[in-house]
């Protein structure tokens, strides 16, 4: 009997240690594997097996999207019906100007005033799948679609749908922070996470961030964020960090130490509850601005 056949483990734990949280699915078969049992390969981890046939299968973003990656269609579905109403309504379908009468963006943007006096709690949420025109909106989804099938193959849909919904609330934590009275959207917050999972899951397998071009990236973006004054600084960092963290969870702290089942997932589900009681105090601050 092969090693491939000795074990019918359950989900979320190894195929071939039972006993063992296993968080990480392999590359090549998408099996769970436990640390112990994982393999460094160019994107992600492989198997004992599927590392020993020496057969590596590189996923880029276009070729992922045939493993169905269903939470990242979902999002970026989500992300542009939203968005087509938002113009259906009024706002600015190039330039993203608002319409204060009628628009979608007056009702869902994120902004302290709104969350604080009147209530609307929802705009943590809603803010991070809506955006100020065309090209806010194709930045992102392009992004979405290079980062999220990756990602979601390497944590499972589940996992990752977690980990974008953190980091979008970090976004929201962080622009209500820093501008608590400007009307702020976008899913900028949540794809800055992504590329803070990306620096971790780099590490993770030994390789450069420069090496990979995504020290380069990282680097032009947050000169981009820093020096214009439309993009909202804390919306960005709030999210990166975020995502810093669910990537130092799965790809670092996964790896040292064994979990309880479900506790990872548990734990970016607090980040993200934490994120979004902090976005409702920050937004109490719009009458006294902390920075």
């Amino acid at each position: 009997m092969s090693e491939h056949d000795a074990v019918s483990a359950p989900a979320n734990t190894c195929y071939r240690h039972p006993d063992r949280d296993a968080g990480v699915r392999c590359q090549r078969c998408d099996r769970y594997i436990c640390p112990s049992c994982m393999n460094t390969a160019s994107v992600g981890f492989h198997c004992p097996e599927c590392a020993r046939a020496g057969r590596q299968k590189v996923h880029t973003g276009a070729s992922m999207f045939h493993a169905r990656p269903v939470v990242t269609q979902a999002f970026m579905l989500i992300n542009i019906v939203v968005f087509a109403i938002s113009v259906a309504m009024g706002d600015g379908f190039i330039t993203g100007d608002v319409d204060f009468e009628n628009g979608l963006l007056i009702d869902g943007a994120a902004n302290g005033f709104a969350i604080d006096e009147a209530g609307e709690w929802w705009r943590i949420i809603t803010s991070g799948f809506m955006h100020y025109g065309l090209i806010h909106l194709a930045f992102n989804m392009y992004a979405l679609y290079l980062l999220g099938p990756q990602f979601e193959r390497s944590l499972g849909s589940p996992r990752f749908f977690l980990t974008y919904m953190a980091c979008l609330l970090g976004g929201s934590f962080g622009a209500l922070l820093v501008e608590p009275l400007a009307l702020t959207a976008g899913a900028s917050g949540a794809i800055f996470g992504l590329l803070g999972v990306a620096v971790l899951a780099t590490r993770s397998i030994g390789r450069s961030l420069w090496d990979t071009g995504l020290g380069t990236v990282l680097l032009l973006n947050f000169i981009i964020t820093f020096g214009s004054r439309s993009i909202s600084i804390g919306g960005h960092v709030g999210g990166f960090l975020v995502g810093l963290f669910c990537g130092w969870l799965v790809y670092d702290a996964s790896r040292r130490y064994r979990f309880p089942r479900f506790s990872v997932e548990g734990i970016i589900a607090g980040v993200g509850l934490g994120c979004f009681v902090g976005a409702m105090w920050a937004a109490t601050t719009w009458s006294s601005p902390i920075f």
